[in-house]
Formats: C-alpha cells, sequence, structure tokens
C-alpha cells in the first residue's frame, strides 16, 4: 500500500481541536481539501524515550495500533506494559507500519535507523523525523530515505516530556506538503498544534528559535527565583503570583516549581541532552550570521551544571548553579 496514494490510509486531516497552518512559503495541493473516510490508524515508532515514550502512549490512548522499538530493553519491556506493540527491530516497524515517526537522540542514531528503513525492503513509508538536529545531519537523513523510495519529513517537536505526557506540544512540520497533509490527523492526537513551514529544514530552523528563548527563558526563571529568595518572599507565592503575570512564561510555569522543591528528576530535558542542542542553535546562527548575545550568555551556566554532575537531572538545575555565583552579603539595612 503507498502510504501517499491510499485516500484511507490516514483519514480525515482536521479534526475538531487541531488545525494544519501553513506557512507563507508552504506549497499548495489538492491534497488539503481531500476528506477520506475513514482511518487506518497504525503508526511506527523509533525511539521510546521521554518524547517518543510519551507520544507512544498517548496515540494508544487515542485508538491507534503503535508498533514500537527502542534499542533499550527496558524501555521495551515498560511500553509494553502500556499496549505498544514492540518490534523485533526498525526493519521490522518500518515494514508493518505505513508512518513511521523517529524520535532518537543522536546524529549517529538517526544515521543509523535511516539507513535500517531503507534497507527494510519496505514500500514507500512516510518518516516523520521528531529529533533536534542540525540541519545537515536532517538533509542526510533525508537523502538516504530518498534514494529508498521512501518520504522523509523533517518534523522537531516544541515542548518538554512534560508537555508531551500532555499533548501540549507544537510540531514543526516541514517537506512534502501533502504527506504533511496526510499526517495532520496523527499530528492531531499528539500535539495541541502543527504547521506547515514548507521546505525541507524549515521545522528545524523554528525549532531553534524556539530552544533560544527556552535556553534563555529557564535561565531567567532561576536569576528571578533566587532574586525572590534574597528578598525574603514566599517562593511558592511567587510561582503563584509571577506566573500568570506579565513576567511570566511557560518555562517560568514549568520550571520554577521544581526550583522551589530543589527536585530536578524526573528531568524532562536533561542537562546533558539541552547542551547538545545548544550547540547546534550556536552554530545554526553562526550559520545565518546572527549574533546571539543573551543566548550565549546562558552556556556557561549549562556547562557548569555539567561539571557539578547534574547532565541527568533536569535543565531547571540551572538553579543550583546561579545559587552559587549570584549569592552576596546584603547591603546594611537592606
Amino acid at each position: 500500500m503507498d502510504p501517499l496514494d491510499q485516500s484511507n490510509l490516514l483519514g480525515d486531516c482536521s479534526s475538531p481541536d487541531h488545525q494544519l497552518r501553513r506557512g507563507p512559503d508552504a506549497r499548495q495541493s489538492n491534497s488539503t481539501a481531500r476528506k477520506p473516510t475513514r482511518m487506518d490508524k497504525t503508526v511506527g515508532i523509533v525511539g521510546l524515550g521521554i518524547m517518543g515514550g510519551a507520544i507512544a502512549r498517548n496515540l494508544v490512548d487515542r485508538g491507534w495500533r503503535v508498533i514500537g522499538y527502542d534499542i533499550d530493553p527496558a524501555r521495551r519491556d515498560e511500553l509494553a506494559q502500556a499496549n505498544v506493540m514492540i518490534a523485533g527491530n526498525t526493519g521490522q516497524v518500518a515494514r508493518d507500519a505505513p508512518i513511521i515517526l523517529t524520535s532518537l537522540p543522536s546524529a549517529t542514531a538517526v544515521d543509523q535507523v535511516a539507513r535500517e528503513i531503507a534497507d527494510s525492503g519496505a514500500s514507500r513509508r512516510i518518516v516523520v523525523e521528531l529529533s533536534t538536529l542540525s540541519i545537515a545531519d536532517k538533509l542526510r537523513f533525508e537523502a538516504t530515505l530518498t534514494k529508498a523510495g521512501h518520504i522523509a519529513l523533517d518534523c522537531p517537536l516544541s515542548g518538554t516530556g512534560a508537555q508531551a505526557k500532555n499533548r501540549d506540544l507544537v510540531v514543526y512540520a516541514s517537506g512534502n506538503d501533502e504527506a504533511i497533509a496526510q499526517c495532520a490527523g496523527l499530528f492531531s492526537d499528539f500535539a495541541k498544534q502543527s504547521a506547515d513551514l514548507g521546505r525541507f529544514g524549515n521545522g528545524s530552523r523554528m525549532k531553534f528559535i524556539a530552544n533560544h528563548l527556552v535556553a534563555i527563558n529557564n535561565v531567567a526563571t532561576a536569576e528571578a527565583m533566587i532574586l525572590a529568595q534574597r528578598a525574603g518572599l514566599d517562593p511558592r507565592v511567587v510561582v503563584d503570583m509571577v506566573g500568570p503575570g506579565a513576567g511570566g512564561s511557560r518555562m517560568f510555569q514549568m520550571r520554577a516549581p521544581m526550583m522551589v522543591e530543589g527536585v530536578y528528576e524526573p528531568a524532562t530535558m536533561k542537562v546533558s541532552i539541552w547542551k547538545k542542542d545548544m550547540a547546534i542553535i550556536a552554530a545554526f546562527a553562526d550559520d545565518v550570521g546572527c549574533q546571539t548575545p543573551l543566548f550565549s550568555l546562558t552556556q556557561p551556566i549549562y556547562s557548569e551544571a555539567m561539571a557539578m554532575g547534574l547532565g541527568d537531572q533536569d535543565t531547571a538545575s540551572v538553579f543550583e548553579v546561579l545559587k552559587k555565583t549570584l549569592v552576596k552579603p546584603p547591603k546594611s539595612g537592606t
């Protein structure tokens, strides 16, 4: 079955709580007007970590037959308990699922999975790459799959692992517009919003902008909470009152409570993984010729978190770094 030519493959692309938005350079296609009558709700997921595992659970809850694989036996066992059908390898996922989501931790893993799908012998598949990687890594992924007759989409996600659990994600989709349109129903069952941003790679470009702000807002949250602590304010009241106000942000609302408790596990985004993402953003900014002074100022703070052994902790743990460097004796009478 050709996933692009079968009108019943993914069903109606327009669900009431989800709209597929199109960027200014997105191509127009007659496929966006097509409204198939039924949905073959089978999807494969390669990579069942924090994000992939949460997505798999949400799709199972929404009636999808999810075929998953991860190199970690513990992740496979855990997701099997959540009614995910566990495949023996990536090739089996490719042969059994017309649409495949990949959520992977590194460019090396993405390259390997692309080769395994290409070598699987499966007929044409739509392969949706959700990871945060450099543009060069994504283009290599696309080239491998295109050569094998598949369609690759670059669709990184905006949101943390905690947001993934609540379907509070945004899909930055880019690539073949017909394939993106056919995936809209799938996206709506694990995310709150998706956008067709046009040419392959624009999804990653948008993700870099989003993560640029996340890096700054996370550190800004830690600085503000230390300032509040030094001022003698009840930190829980600060969370309750600042979060909904003009100075609040999604990062403040998510990370400030963790800073108050001083508990950074389970991590919604590990510092070690975040450092990888920050290096990608820094290189991207350099490539397009844009200085990012605020973003650059945050990088040593995340590096110090790694040096303090916080690599497996949530990025909210930058609070512990700033406590060491920002606190000083108050002026007399303050």
